[in-house]
């Protein structure tokens, strides 16, 4: 099958050389189309210092259609849902504006770059993203609170 093989080679891209601050890895060795991503807060951010597991599911359609991306550690974030699902709103993931050539190290790269620079103009959370834009330092005093109390090691 075409898209397991693209999968495979990419897969074995990311764990040769994986993007900074992530790391990957198959959730369950037998299927290769649910990943698991860890994810270091980036530095200068109110995550620095959490580490965040991304899980990453592929569809059969894989790359003509897009994967789906969400958190499984709590995280204080306008474009993640703030349910248990932690569904990421990514632009690029939008079925309309997903390009079959975009890689998966890019769509993570992309996740870890909104961890520095949240759009609250795409968010899923508008009162996450209110306050962003309204009250920067509660946001952050809030998403570092989050990060002590779901992202940080040995909790």
């Amino acid at each position: 099958m075409a898209s397991q093989k693209r999968i495979g080679k990419e897969l074995s891209e990311l764990t040769a050389s994986p993007p900074e601050g992530i790391s990957v890895e198959l959730a369950d060795e037998a299927d290769l189309f649910k990943w698991k991503v860890f994810m270091n807060g980036p530095e200068g951010s109110p995550y620095e210092g959490g580490k965040f597991l991304v899980n990453l599911t592929l569809p059969n359609e894989y790359p003509f259609k897009p994967p789906t991306v969400s958190f499984g550690t709590k995280i204080y974030h306008p474009n993640v849902t703030n349910d248990e699902k932690g569904s990421m709103c990514l632009g690029m993931l939008r079925a309309d504006e997903w390009k079959p050539s975009s890689k998966i190290a890019a769509v993570l790269e992309f996740a870890r770059q909104l961890l520095l620079e949240p759009m609250p103009d795409d968010a899923v959370e508008g009162r996450i993203a209110e306050q962003y834009k309204s009250d920067r330092k509660r946001y952050d005093e809030i998403a570092r609170e989050w990060t002590r109390k779901w992202a940080m090691s040995g909790q």
